[in-house]
C-alpha cells in the first residue's frame, strides 16, 4: 500500500513541476537579454617628486611637469556601441608645500582634445600630507566623445618652485566603465 502512495505522489508532483514551470512562459523574452556589466579598470597614476619641478642643472623653476599615456581601448567601434557611462575617480596625496592644478585631456590619434578634466591639489607637507579627491562622472553624450580618444595627456602645473622644495605628489586612478549589451 505504500508503494502505491509513494508512487501517487510521485506522479502527481512530478505534473505539477512539469505544468508549473512551462504554463505562461514567453520564450520570445530569450531575445530580449540586455547584460549592463561593470567594468572597474586602472587608469594612471604616477610619483612626482618635488625636485621635478626645480632644474639643478639651469637653475630654473619647472611650472609644468606633463605625461602622455596611452589608451588604445577606447577607441575601438565596438565599444562606441555598448559604452554607456563612466565614472573617474582620482585620489592626490600631496606632501609638497605648494597647491597644483592637474588637467587630464583626452585626445584623439591626431591630438586634438576630446574630453578635458581639471581639479586643484591642496598644499600638504612632508610631516601632514593632504589627500584631495576628485570624482568625475561622464554621461552617455559625453562618453561618445571620450570614446575618439586614443591617449591622455595629465598636466601637472605649479605655481612657484624651488631648489629646497622637498615631498611627493602622488596619484592613483580609476575608472568604472558602465556598458549595456543588449541581443
Amino acid at each position: 500500500m505504500d508503494v502505491k502512495i509513494t508512487k501517487l505522489f510521485f506522479l502527481l508532483t512530478s505534473m505539477l513541476l512539469f505544468v508549473s514551470c512551462f504554463d505562461g512562459t514567453d520564450f520570445d523574452q530569450a531575445n530580449d537579454v540586455v547584460v549592463t556589466p561593470e567594468i572597474e579598470l586602472d587608469l594612471i597614476y604616477f610619483n612626482l617628486d618635488a625636485s621635478s619641478f626645480y632644474n639643478n642643472a639651469t637653475n630654473t623653476e619647472v611650472l609644468v611637469v606633463e605625461d602622455t599615456t596611452d589608451l588604445d581601448f577606447l577607441g575601438g567601434s565596438d565599444i562606441n556601441d555598448i559604452l554607456k557611462g563612466a565614472d573617474f575617480f582620482f585620489k592626490f596625496t600631496n606632501s609638497i608645500s605648494r597647491g597644483f592644478n592637474v588637467s587630464f585631456d583626452f585626445l584623439s590619434q591626431d591630438n586634438v582634445s576630446r574630453y578635458l578634466m581639471q581639479t586643484n591639489v591642496a598644499p600638504g607637507s612632508e610631516n601632514t600630507p593632504v589627500v584631495s579627491y576628485f570624482v568625475q562622472s561622464l554621461d552617455e553624450l559625453q562618453i561618445k566623445e571620450l570614446t575618439k580618444a586614443k591617449k591622455v595627456l595629465v598636466t601637472v602645473t605649479i605655481p612657484s618652485s624651488s631648489q629646497d622644495l622637498t615631498g611627493v605628489l602622488n596619484l592613483q586612478s580609476k575608472t568604472t566603465y558602465y556598458l549595456q549589451i543588449e541581443q
